[in-house]
């Protein structure tokens, strides 16, 4: 059953809601332009908001949806052994699905919003700290890809702080050690100057 539940999380994980929106929306394949990452910035791009909120939405919700529904078929069971090293299982397994999707050939997005899902799943306060990390680092420096750095380089001290040594730990910072691996093309062009700010203008995407 364990098993189970972390392999369905890994394939909710791999549903990419930025490929399925814009092909409902008849929009263009987000990897075929802008940073070609399969992600809400990345979708904004077509000029629709509402794909990019749906994107954004739907990331979100099932790495939420992967760690809440772990939790409540665990509970159910009453085997409480197993929910506390599964439900934080669960949650990264749903990271890794969007990062490195069976769907879609194994190529997936960074993984934010899906982690912030997850974190939210866990432990309110957690996700809380988290998300509001983002902010403030996005808010002083209009950098998407900086603010989520920071973030995650938090998540795991703020799940220390709130949990000690328990099983949540090593799952957040994995999660961290995953989002900076995304990241790493981000990562060079911060060092360089040359990371576009949140609002700045990116070329068109082609035409779907």
């Amino acid at each position: 059953m364990e098993l189970v539940l972390v392999a369905g999380a890994y394939l909710l994980g791999s549903v990419s809601f930025a490929i399925v929106v814009s092909r409902v929306l008849a929009l263009p394949d987000p990897r075929s332009y802008g940073s070609k990452n399969p992600g809400a910035t990345n979708v904004l791009r077509t000029g629709s908001k509402l794909a990019a909120v749906l994107t954004l939405v739907g990331d979100a919700a099932k790495g939420g949806v992967a760690v809440l529904a772990a939790e409540w078929i665990l509970g159910g069971s009453g085997n409480a052994a197993a929910a506390h090293w599964v439900v934080p299982a669960a949650g990264l397994a749903a990271v890794v699905g969007h990062m490195y999707p069976v769907f879609h050939r194994f190529e997936g997005g960074k993984g934010v919003a899906t982690a912030a899902g997850v974190l939210l799943a866990l432990n309110l306060w957690l996700g809380a700290a988290t998300l509001a990390t983002w902010i403030a680092i996005a808010v002083f420096f209009r950098m998407s890809s900086l603010a989520s750095l920071v973030a995650a380089l938090f998540a795991p001290f703020y799940a220390w702080w709130l949990f000690g040594l328990s099983p949540m730990l090593p799952a957040v910072g994995v999660i961290a050690a995953l989002l900076f691996a995304r990241h790493r093309e981000n990562i060079g062009r911060i060092l360089r100057g040359e990371e576009k700010r949140i609002g700045q203008k990116a070329s068109p995407p082609p035409a779907a």
